[in-house]
């Protein structure tokens, strides 16, 4: 009789079974969990607005990796430069590309395209003082991976540089061989498995946040690289506005989740090791850009 204080204590101290843990939660639990502060809202002055006869895409410019690019391009925007010219390439599994049809023509090439200044190419930064969310598992291309202010980038510690990746979704200025050749007045959007053998070579200037299937779904070209042969195949754009410069009322309300806050790093492990009911076998690692960025519509006031 004496065992039994003992036993009872015993049973009171011992570990929660398998079944009293808690259960993991999903990317979409650990969404709807995010506190406000951890999304953080656009800056008017860093989205675009790119609309098409299919509808807007929204695109977030990254100032901290390509000031230079981005500066340019909001002039453009700010000149008109964008409306009326067109969707020049798509190629499978690899970009959409949009900018001036007759760029090559000096007759023909809008001028304020022409008359832009070349600029220093963009392709990395140095990484001190630069805001650094890194994965835990290894990458092919970079030392390290992870994300910074809301972009996948990577970073070499023994160099101190960081750059932007090329994951789904981001967009670059194209460019000729020369590497300041790329001003801003041509831009892709990565649309296929991430072509990371570009990082570094090539300046990247935001990523599209809203409205992806308005170009990764278009046609594909038939010519070299998939350009289009022909002017009637081409997607004409209607125009190309920042946010900042339209009133409150019509800029689109949109938050991203960001990447420096403890709900992040929970979305990451719950992205690595997948435990919905229909995974078997979670993998334990996760490849930079398989990584979701979420973006939402600010919610209303209570």
């Amino acid at each position: 009789m004496r065992m039994l204080p003992l036993l009872t204590a015993l049973l009171l101290a011992a570990p929660a079974t398998a079944a009293e843990t808690p259960p993991p939660r999903t990317m979409q639990q650990v969404i709807a969990d995010a506190k406000p502060g951890d999304w953080r809202a656009l800056a008017p002055e860093d989205t675009l607005y790119l609309d098409l006869p299919g509808g807007r895409v929204v695109i977030e410019l990254a100032p901290a990796f390509a000031p230079l690019h981005a500066g340019n391009i909001r002039t453009l925007v700010r000149q008109r430069y964008f409306d009326g010219l067109a969707i020049l390439r798509v190629q499978d599994n690899f970009v959409t590309q949009w900018g001036d049809p007759d760029a090559e023509d000096a007759a023909k090439a809008r001028s304020h395209g022409k008359a832009l200044r070349r600029v220093a190419p963009e392709f990395t930064r140095a990484a001190a003082g630069l805001p650094f969310t890194r994965l835990p598992d290894g990458d092919v291309y970079a030392p390290e991976a992870g994300f910074s202010a809301g972009f996948p980038a990577g970073r070499d510690p023994a160099s101190g540089q960081a750059w932007l990746a090329h994951c789904y979704g981001m967009v670059g200025a194209g460019r000729d061989n020369a590497p300041d050749s790329g001003s801003g007045a041509e831009l892709y959007v990565v649309i296929g498995h991430a072509p990371r053998q570009l990082d570094r070579n090539i300046a990247l200037v935001g990523r599209v946040v809203q409205g992806m299937e308005l170009l990764a779904a278009l046609p594909r070209g038939t010519g070299p690289l998939g350009f289009y042969e022909k002017p009637e195949q081409r997607l004409a754009i209607r125009s190309v506005r920042l946010a900042a410069d339209l009133p409150e009322d019509q800029r689109l309300p949109l938050e991203a989740l960001r990447t420096d806050t403890a709900t992040f790093t929970t979305l990451v492990e719950a992205r690595r090791n997948r435990r919905d009911d229909w995974y078997l076998a979670p993998a334990g690692k996760i490849e930079l850009c398989n990584v979701p960025l979420p973006v939402r519509r600010r919610p209303d006031p209570a």
